[in-house]
């Protein structure tokens, strides 16, 4: 039987001021530096669920939903929604706060997956995720969709394969 262990136990805020070095030409915060924000937050998380070394191997639905200026506040919040045999499914909040104006706005979200490696780089068991809260139910639940297409679109699962995909669409 595989270990256990609380989703909440791999939640992580990380916290980030926007410089002028972060943003565009518009004094938005970068795309790429988004990303790359997301990707620290997310692997901290699969980590502290592992305990072990982490890779992201896939990111996907990453929404830019308004942008982020220079000089908010930005908070990244990620949890380890599912874990398989090695990977894991990640989910990350991003928000923006203008400490000044007293406004936070929920910026960004997405799903990353990450996969555990031992010292030599292989793929390495981890706990099963044990979700408790409603949101975590949620996202949990919704984890083996969200795997099986991410499969079908790398062309790794065949689509008659994926049968959470197929039940969403059973009339």
């Amino acid at each position: 039987m595989r270990k256990q262990k609380p989703v909440a136990d791999s939640f992580v805020i990380m916290t980030e001021l926007v410089l002028p070095n972060d943003t565009n030409t518009l004094n938005n915060l970068m795309g790429g530096r988004m990303m790359h924000l997301m990707d620290i937050a997310a692997a901290i998380s699969a980590q502290k669920h592992s305990n072990r070394i982490v890779v992201t191997a896939s990111v996907d639905n990453v929404s830019f939903r308004d942008s982020i200026r220079l000089g908010n506040v930005v908070t990244l919040q990620a949890q380890v929604t599912r874990a398989f045999s090695s990977s894991m499914e990640v989910h990350i909040d991003v928000w923006a706060e203008d400490i000044p104006s007293g406004t936070k706005l929920k910026t960004n979200e997405a799903f990353f997956t990450f996969v555990a490696v031992d010292q030599s780089g292989r793929p390495i068991d981890v706990p099963e995720a044990v979700p408790h809260t409603e949101e975590e139910i949620s996202l949990y639940e919704g984890a083996l969709r969200r795997r099986q297409l991410r499969l079908v679109l790398a062309g790794r699962m065949q689509p008659a394969e994926a049968q959470e995909l197929k039940a969403l669409f059973a009339l």
